[in-house]
């Protein structure tokens, strides 16, 4: 089969549409005819040797995609439409995929459209409510908010009822995040967030802080939070490492969690898609929530696709079309 390959580590330029061997598929795991994938900040730290792939998952890049039943297993059947998060193989004409973690695509979306899903949004869903426990009423502030875990979150977070505040690096990236339903977005190029968030919650502060960034935003993330609050470690562009001062933990009652979706136990995934399937998906049917994607390239441009990510210029998702139109 066709896939992206690269012989060794470095930039975007060591990638390459090349043929690799057909995936391996168990008895509960479905095979796949790719049409469409996206591409996730974790391919780029792959393609750099930071950040290997789990035991026992597929060493081509890719993290969702979108296409095909071919071999069905359990309520699937083959032509079947699904997308889905995978450990890897995304970026390539095959692949197996967990029946568990199967998602119908919803009728109205091409496989483009459905291949910005998957990460995104089942992301964002873990995140905000199966671990950072968000309800209607509270507040939500949410980092990197043009991002596409940032674009599905604000609009997960306004399904809720929830307030959602976001940052953002650009006008038009704020107006994409006031677009999808912040009620606040806050350039952090110019000003601080933590002072618009006190002002904007009467200084009570937020339920629940999504962090991209990490260790240069440690200290702003408690203070911003209210009493009980909770943050939730996504990621750290800015760094893993700094001053940590754990008093606002204790005294304002905090909670503080971290997890990568890739790396989340396949039982913990099933489970998360049915919740997913059963709350949101049915919104995507009535028009409530929507891929962002902001450009789709073909496979043979997977370097662009990579160079775009990777300078930040991109708001929501970068899809790469692995099958023809």
């Amino acid at each position: 089969m066709r896939a992206v390959v690269f012989d060794q580590p470095g930039d975007p330029d060591v990638l390459r549409v090349g043929e690799a061997p057909d995936p391996q598929v168990a008895d509960d795991e479905l095979l796949v005819r790719v049409h469409a994938t996206a591409v996730n900040r974790a391919d780029l730290l792959q393609r750099r040797g930071a950040y290997p792939p789990p035991p026992g998952a597929s060493p081509i890049l890719g993290l969702e995609l979108a296409g095909e039943v071919l071999r069905p297993a359990g309520p699937w059947r083959a032509g079947d439409r699904v997308m889905a998060v995978v450990t890897g193989g995304g970026y390539a004409e095959l692949a197996a995929v967990p029946q568990g973690v199967a998602l119908p695509i919803p009728d109205q979306f091409s496989y483009v459209e459905a291949a910005a899903i998957p990460e995104a949004f089942l992301t964002a869903f873990l995140n905000l409510f199966t671990l950072g426990r968000l309800q209607a009423g509270e507040a939500v502030l949410i980092h990197a908010g043009a991002s596409g875990v940032g674009t599905a979150a604000i609009q997960l977070a306004r399904a809720a009822g929830a307030r959602v505040f976001a940052t953002a690096g650009s006008a038009a990236k704020l107006a994409l995040c006031r677009e999808l339903g912040a009620e606040l977005a806050i350039n952090y190029r110019d000003e601080p967030f933590q002072a618009r968030v006190s002002a904007a919650t009467g200084g009570r502060g937020v339920d629940l802080v999504l962090d991209f960034v990490g260790a240069p935003y440690w200290e702003a993330n408690l203070a911003t939070l209210g009493v009980g609050g909770r943050l939730m470690l996504i990621g750290f562009l800015g760094g893993s490492a700094g001053r940590l001062d754990l008093g606002p933990i204790l005294t304002k009652s905090l909670t503080v969690a971290g997890t990568t979706l890739r790396r989340t136990p396949l039982e913990h995934k099933v489970a998360l898609s049915r919740a997913f399937t059963e709350s949101a998906l049915p919104r995507f049917a009535r028009g409530e929530l929507r891929p962002v994607i902001d450009t789709v390239y073909p496979l043979m441009q997977v370097a662009e696709a990579h160079r775009a990510l990777e300078a930040n210029r991109t708001a929501g998702k970068v899809v790469l079309q692995v099958a023809p139109a």
